[in-house]
């Protein structure tokens, strides 16, 4: 199955039936009067949210969608039937946006969420309705009225309380299998994570967190370098950044130096992802000895003035991942119940992730133009979607 988070579509509500105009002929019974019945309404286009679909992939290949329409009233002041909805299924963590208005119109966050995207059009009235003591055979109806139109971007971003960040080869694909069951591509030689993977940690049977495995960023990458800021979107949901460094990369580069460089393509992608709270883990630091381990630790944090949470960890060893994995756990349980009691914490923190969406989607759609304009003069066609997004996003459960 391929994995796609951005898919455009049309949606159209379906039309009211329109009013019948009829009058009652039977034998026996002279002046019947108008019997005319109503049309029925039409259909309207719901999106459902469902855990079991990860991809955008079906509304790549079918981009129109239109509900049933209402039938037209009928005599004997029969009531046109109805149109029938149209539900649309999406993958939970879905955003809806309306590309005329460029609103948001809801996100589906659980399963089972429904978003009303298109509302049918209302029923034609029949000349039995506008029937009076002082007009007895009315000749007048209305048509029913035309359901809603609009044009969707759906955009899915993968639920996970946290993020890994970091360069290529700094060793996230190992780390997310070694705390989860998630089993990601990893080998002995450098390559990178080419989609989000995620990985449920389990630190109790009914405690744990979800953990996300963002594709690495190479310097540039907010300008398109790499697999350039598509998936930097996921992050938007996180509640914490884990912010993964090489302490022994194989060219020999100063670890503090990769950091930062990470810490600029946040900044550029989204000030506000950027100002979001963020640990820095210190991986391979099992190939050092105690006083070595402090010196680089120190000097790290020197270099970058950093005044956040650092771990020394080895994805491969297993060093200092329990307490890493149970702070994370503890952090994110006591933000989540801050968040349900706190309404005005809760508020500021809904804001913060919307404008962290806002700046996503600008900064990714100033790309997309980009490559439009530069496409523009070549003989092959210019193509808006990307075509290295088959790839699959793997949920995998710790037993």
């Amino acid at each position: 199955m391929k994995f796609v988070d951005e898919a455009v579509i049309k949606v159209t509500a379906g039309k009211g039936g329109n009013g019948c105009l009829s009058f009652r002929r039977e034998k026996y019974i002279p002046r019947g009067g108008p019997d005319g019945g109503d049309g029925g309404d039409g259909g309207s286009v719901w999106l459902r949210a469902d855990e079991n679909s990860n991809t955008l992939i079906d509304y790549r290949y079918q981009r129109q969608y239109r509900a049933e329409s209402g039938e037209q009233g009928k005599g004997s002041n029969c009531t046109g039937r109805g149109g029938q909805d149209l539900e649309l299924v999406v993958p939970v963590g879905t955003t809806v946006i309306d590309l005329e208005t460029d609103r948001v119109l809801g996100d589906l966050l659980k399963h089972g969420d429904r978003l009303l995207v298109a509302q049918g059009g209302f029923h034609g009235l029949g000349n039995a309705r506008y029937k009076s003591s002082t007009n007895r055979a009315p000749r007048q109806t209305s048509p029913g009225s035309e359901g809603e139109h609009r044009e969707l971007k759906l955009e899915l971003k993968v639920l996970a309380d946290a993020g890994l960040l970091g360069l290529p080869n700094a060793g996230k694909s190992t780390l997310i299998s070694a705390v989860s069951a998630a089993k990601p591509k990893v080998a002995d030689y450098p390559f990178t994570t080419l989609v989000p993977n995620l990985g449920v940690v389990r630190l109790q049977p009914h405690r744990g967190f979800v953990l996300a495995d963002i594709p690495g960023l190479v310097p540039g990458a907010s300008d398109g370098a790499g697999l350039g800021i598509r998936f930097l979107k996921h992050l938007t949901r996180t509640r914490l950044l884990l912010h993964l460094v090489d302490v022994l990369p194989p060219d020999g580069s100063d670890p503090a130096v990769a950091v930062q460089q990470i810490a600029d393509e946040l900044q550029r992608f989204s000030p506000a992802l950027a100002s979001q709270e963020r640990w820095l883990l210190l991986n391979k630091m099992d190939l050092l000895d105690e006083v070595q381990q402090q010196v680089v630790r120190e000097e790290i944090v020197k270099n970058l003035s950093w005044t956040g949470p650092v771990y020394s960890i080895s994805a491969v060893s297993g060093m200092g991942l329990d307490q890493l994995c149970q702070d994370v756990l503890t952090h994110v349980e006591a933000h989540a119940e801050r968040e349900r009691e706190d309404e005005e914490y809760a508020a500021e923190l809904l804001e913060h992730r919307r404008q962290m969406q806002r700046e996503a989607r600008k900064r990714t759609e100033a790309l997309a133009e980009e490559r439009r304009r530069k496409r523009k003069g070549l003989d092959e066609p210019a193509d808006d979607e990307d075509d290295d997004d088959d790839y699959d996003v793997e949920v995998e459960y710790r037993p």
